[in-house]
């Protein structure tokens, strides 16, 4: 089972431990054994925290972040902790659209998208909308997590 993750940027950090719980849940409950997670933002950041967690108790599990750009060649190897992926196709990407273009090839690979969306506006609602009408399960946290 593959996961994704899409939430604002500005998530509050109270959102975390129901982070890892769920996380850990759908390890343990329900056999998620591949979790994707872009770079941007809190909740992108939390979704890195939790997955790195999970890590040290399952190490079977995958986690990667996928990249909207091919990093600079002045930056330095080793950058990224963890495992990346670059979907294919994003190298021809005008860099304005290559978040769009990553966002959609993450939902497009998930099972399961596990949201922090409480408004309607921005990326994260907009992929949210895209994984709901592509009959992709949804959890968002918002729903739940008092901030």
């Amino acid at each position: 089972m593959t996961v994704t993750f899409f939430g604002h940027r500005d998530t509050p950090q109270t959102v975390l431990p129901a982070l890892e719980s769920l996380v850990r849940e759908l390890v343990v409950k329900e056999g998620a054994d591949r979790f994707y997670v872009g770079s941007q933002g809190a909740f992108d950041a939390m979704a890195k925290s939790a997955l790195t967690g999970l890590k040290k108790e399952h190490p079977n599990v995958q986690c990667a972040v996928v990249l909207a750009y091919l990093p600079e060649k002045t930056e330095e190897s080793g950058q990224h902790e963890s495992e990346t992926v670059f979907p294919e196709g994003l190298e021809s990407a005008p860099r304005r659209f290559a978040i769009h273009r990553r966002n959609c090839w993450m939902v497009q690979q998930a099972d399961v998208v596990v949201t922090y969306v409480k408004s309607s506006a921005g990326g994260a609602a907009q992929f949210q909308a895209m994984a709901l009408r592509l009959h992709k399960r949804v959890i968002n946290l918002a729903e739940t997590v008092q901030p």
